[in-house]
């Protein structure tokens, strides 16, 4: 039986890499370009952010990254699973790395931003705890935009 297993990773691995370059594609398959909200790698800051990538057996199969906002919130980013692993658990499982990482921390807000083309993250981050709230940051002003907020709680991971 094979095994999904997440790994923190640093900002300049090539399996993050090559899962963002991924996502990148899809969500042009579903957005227009100035409606995709990239992650610059070439801003000092991205060693800020905390990186994970979800593995069955040795493949990437999907990732995520939790970027510092302001005080106690955190934003939810490039968060994406392969196609062809989508309901295997491994988004739920990235997710939840992510979350206890932000946690420890000490973050206990994550906002992120997803938009209508995407019902799949829809259901997903709701069935996760998260609840739509207003467009913020560089979003507010995307009609496509779509922000949801969760608030961590220790026993609740």
């Amino acid at each position: 039986m094979s095994l999904i297993s997440v790994h923190t990773v640093s900002h300049n691995h090539p399996h993050l890499h090559q899962l963002i370059r991924n996502l990148d594609e899809e969500l042009l398959e579903r957005y227009p370009p100035e409606e995709i909200f990239t992650l610059d790698f070439n801003d000092p800051h991205v060693r800020d952010i905390s990186f994970a990538v979800a593995y069955l057996d040795d493949t990437p199969v999907g990732c995520g990254a939790i970027r510092p906002l302001e005080g106690e919130e955190a934003e939810l980013k490039r968060f994406f699973v392969e196609r062809q692993h989508r309901g295997s658990g491994a988004a739920a499982l990235i997710l939840r790395h992510l979350e206890e990482n932000a946690l420890r921390d000490g973050f206990r807000i994550i906002k992120l931003e997803t938009g209508p083309e995407q019902p799949e993250s829809l259901r997903f981050y709701a069935k996760n705890g998260y609840y739509e709230i207003p467009r913020f940051g560089p979003y507010a002003e995307c009609p496509s935009s779509m922000c949801f907020e969760k608030r961590l709680q220790p026993a609740a991971i």
